[in-house]
């Protein structure tokens, strides 16, 4: 007998603005929150003509895109240099730098090596006035200080380490948004590297998580 295939999984309703302030706390400050709606409004017109986020998100922002980036503030509150490697539509570095947007000493470091992506970020840091730097380069070419890299939906672990490598060396810790696959991810990547990991529960998918990366280096 053939199994039924498994019923997918309904995508829960969406976050509000005012929903998001409540997870995340004091951070989301009104003038922050403007500056998060504004940058909401940038993804949607600039999704309209270029692959920024999957369509069907869009209407998840606040949940799939903002929540998903600024619950990494509360793992690392103390960090205030950041490094978001393949940027891409910026999530979750553009989220980060708003909600770092004039605390002393914040910088995001937002990589990506695709022009038109980096013409975007370039608007958006422009336009919110915003404590990032845009690098068009390739992230394991540069030589960034951090306290904490970060990257979303960029490679699979083993890879994503490889392009981290520098900015580990440098000082960083790693804080990856991942799916639900992670764990064959992490044992795949281990054929490669020596790490201490951490597993953490996503706030905004239960499928998700957060992978913390310390002590990293070629496995011998």
């Amino acid at each position: 007998m053939t199994a039924s295939p498994a019923t997918p999984r309904p995508e829960p309703a969406p976050l509000t603005l005012e929903d998001f302030a409540r997870a995340v706390g004091p951070r989301a400050t009104p003038a922050r929150l403007a500056d998060l709606d504004r940058f909401r409004m940038m993804v949607t017109e600039k999704n309209e003509v270029m692959n920024l986020v999957g369509p069907a998100t869009v209407a998840h922002f606040w949940s799939r895109h903002a929540l998903d980036s600024a619950q990494l503030l509360a793992l690392a509150p103390d960090a205030r240099v950041w490094a978001d490697l393949g940027a891409g539509a910026g999530f979750p570095g553009v989220v980060l730098a708003i909600l770092l947007k004039g605390e002393p000493g914040a910088r995001v470091h937002l990589v990506d090596s695709l022009a038109k992506r980096c013409r975007f970020l370039d608007e958006v840091v422009e336009a919110l006035g915003l404590p990032a730097t845009v690098h068009c380069a390739r992230a394991e070419a540069l030589n960034l200080k951090a306290d904490v890299v970060t990257a979303r939906a960029m490679a699979p672990m083993a890879k994503l380490l490889g392009f981290a490598l520098p900015y580990f060396r440098n000082g960083a810790q790693g804080l990856f948004l991942k799916g639900e696959n992670v764990a064959a991810e992490l044992n795949e990547a281990r054929k490669s590297w020596s790490f201490d990991d951490e597993l953490l529960s996503s706030l905004s998918d239960p499928r998700g998580r957060v992978v913390r990366i310390r002590r990293l280096s070629r496995a011998k």
